[in-house]
């Protein structure tokens, strides 16, 4: 696929699946109307620390869908998916790091609006995601790129960044 391609794919599925599961299925929850279950001393630092996790989850997404088209010449989406094993930058520390971001994401929407029930959608979110990507992508990655996958999957973690990088 050629990056022009690659970039325009990427950035539709962008709008279509992080941008829905972080952006729209937490509006849905919260209104993002700012709540306050604790004291208004006390959720000054939450909602500092939830726009930080907010702003670090959209950075790393944003760098795994670059990465896709950079190094991958493909598209996250499973319709378009990059001709090489996409194992640079953030995916040198952690395999899902898009994942990993979009919780994060949703995480920080939940500290800065103060809304418990953007928590439960983080757990349902993630545990889907980590359903999608047990059941669906690790056999395709690993039917796809047989050898090269499997010694990434066993030296990369899923879920937790690994603090060296991975050096294929």
């Amino acid at each position: 696929m050629r990056r022009t391609s690659a970039a325009i794919g990427s950035a539709i599925f962008f709008l279509a699946a992080p941008g829905v599961v972080a952006g729209l299925g937490p509006w849905w929850v919260s209104g993002w109307e700012p709540r306050s279950p604790l004291p208004g001393a006390w959720m000054i630092p939450l909602r500092v620390a939830g726009v930080l996790l907010l702003l670090a989850g959209a950075a790393v997404v944003v760098d795994a869908f670059v990465r896709f088209v950079a190094e991958g010449s493909g598209t996250p989406a499973p319709i378009a998916a990059p001709g090489r094993l996409v194992v640079g930058g953030l995916y040198r520390h952690v395999r899902n790091p898009m994942y990993v971001g979009v919780l994060a994401a949703i995480l920080g929407q939940a500290l800065l609006f103060g809304d418990a029930g953007l928590l439960v959608y983080a757990a349902v979110a993630g545990a889907a995601m980590g359903a999608f990507a047990h059941w669906y992508e690790e056999p395709r990655l690993l039917g796809r790129f047989g050898a090269d996958y499997e010694r990434y999957r066993r030296a990369v973690p899923g879920w937790w960044p690994r603090v060296r990088p991975y050096h294929p």
